[in-house]
């Protein structure tokens, strides 16, 4: 290839740079892909993909949404489980079906789609929330954030996950901003998809919906437009036609109201234990989870026992609400962990430094230049901008009061990103002394 062929591409590359960024986004994901291979084992941080393996190599024999032993949390042989996300069950039940229980090529297809759409999803958050420039930097991290490569390529609901609540974000924004009945109806449909997508991943989402449309409302009132109340309700609709077979399907087998899963309950019942006391623990072995549950109600079933435990983990709040607090306090320090830790494998400290260590600052800054451009708190707050702080916060406020881990945090992350891109370029137009015009809010 000639010189002035090199050089034509690379200026194509410059007049387009999305292209590379998504390239160098699959390519990191589908490397990690293959160095997880065709099996499936425990892996720091990654240990559900072995439940999510299991759970689908006994769908597709004929067994139904359960396991042949004893299964986390302390389900027995044979019996039905919710504990799992059915969504992302059933697509690796369809790879595995059509390819074999090859977990290399359910890895390989997830690190495509998700290294395609999480950073062109940020691409476009990052350019509606501040500029187009802002947009590409923000997608190029995106694309190298150490935790979202490893995650992407693992047999979890993260990649899956996180890329849904971008785009329910990214179609909230536009929704708040529409100007056209006929887009509302689109848009409305669109969110409804992406909200029951989030859903059926992670439950958790389920407490954020409430602040997220009224965040919607409130943005277009101010604006002077007419409440999405239509749409509003579409997007409804569209959640409950998607849920409804889960908890149809939940109630034939466990003979009472599941809405999706069985797993709050044993989750604010572990996470505020008096055993922690005041000092919160996030990862326990297997054997000392289950050992927190009374002899008393281990009889019930996994659904039965999810709404005990819940029962029991409210009293535990309601018998000692300063512990409550002082506990919920102490699990912000882990919950925002980005330094070494001896504790950690090495896997585990080049990721979190890798990634959260390496753009918090950039992150912090880029909310800082935000507070500071947007004046008055009202604007800021039903700003596209303020949706992402809101979430954040609202997100976060939620692992705090109920179980932290590291990777309850990454969404956050996610949302974060395009803040980080913001004060990337900043700091270039600082360092260039202004020559090159760079950062746009």
């Amino acid at each position: 290839m000639s010189r002035n062929s090199i050089q034509r591409i690379w200026s194509q590359v410059g007049r387009r740079p999305l292209p590379l960024i998504i390239l160098i986004s699959v390519l990191l994901r589908v490397a990690v892909a293959f160095a997880m291979g065709d099996t499936v084992v425990e892996l720091p941080g990654v240990f559900d993909q072995v439940s999510y393996h299991n759970l689908a190599l006994r769908v597709l024999g004929g067994h139904g949404f359960s396991f042949g032993e004893l299964w986390w949390p302390i389900t027995p042989a044979d019996a039905p489980t919710a504990h799992w996300s059915f969504l992302y069950t059933l697509y690796l039940v369809f790879v595995y079906f059509l390819f074999g229980p090859h977990p290399l090529v359910a890895r390989i297809l997830q690190a495509i789609i998700v290294g395609i759409l999480h950073p062109y999803i940020t691409y476009h958050l990052g350019e509606k929330l501040f500029s187009r420039n802002i947009g590409l930097v923000a997608a190029a991290i995106t694309a190298v954030y150490v935790y979202f490569f490893y995650y992407g390529a693992a047999l979890m609901t993260e990649p899956f996950y996180i890329t849904a609540i971008l785009l329910t974000l990214w179609i909230g924004i536009r929704l708040s901003e529409s100007t056209n009945t006929k887009l509302d109806v689109k848009l409305g449909l669109a969110l409804g998809l992406s909200l029951a997508i989030t859903l059926l991943l992670r439950q958790v989402f389920l407490l954020l919906i409430p602040f997220f449309f009224i965040w919607i409302w409130i943005a277009r009132f101010r604006l002077g437009r007419r409440v999405p109340l239509f749409s509003t309700i579409l997007s409804i609709v569209v959640v409950a036609a998607l849920i409804l077979p889960v908890t149809l399907y939940n109630y034939s087998r466990f003979g009472r109201f599941v809405l999706l899963n069985t797993n709050s309950g044993y989750a604010f019942f572990w996470g505020n234990n008096p055993i922690y006391g005041t000092k919160f623990i996030p990862i326990l072995s297997t054997p000392e989870y289950q050992t927190m549950i009374p002899e008393e109600v281990r009889h019930l079933d996994e659904a039965a026992l999810d709404q005990e435990l819940l029962k029991r983990g409210i009293q535990f709040v309601i018998d000692d609400p300063m512990r409550y607090v002082l506990l919920s306090l102490s699990r912000i320090p882990p919950y925002f962990m980005f330094w070494y830790s001896s504790e950690s494998s090495m896997l585990s400290n080049i990721s979190r430094i890798g990634s959260f260590g390496v753009f918090l600052p950039f992150m912090l800054y880029g909310l800082f230049l935000t507070i500071r451009k947007n004046r008055g708190f009202w604007n800021l707050v039903f700003s596209p901008q303020g949706l992402m702080m809101l979430f954040a916060l609202v997100y976060s406020g939620v692992h705090i009061l109920t179980w932290t881990l590291i990777r309850y945090r990454l969404p956050v992350d996610a949302v974060l990103i395009p803040f980080a891109g913001l004060a990337l370029l900043d700091v270039a137009e600082r360092l260039t002394k202004g020559r090159y015009k760079l950062v746009t809010v």
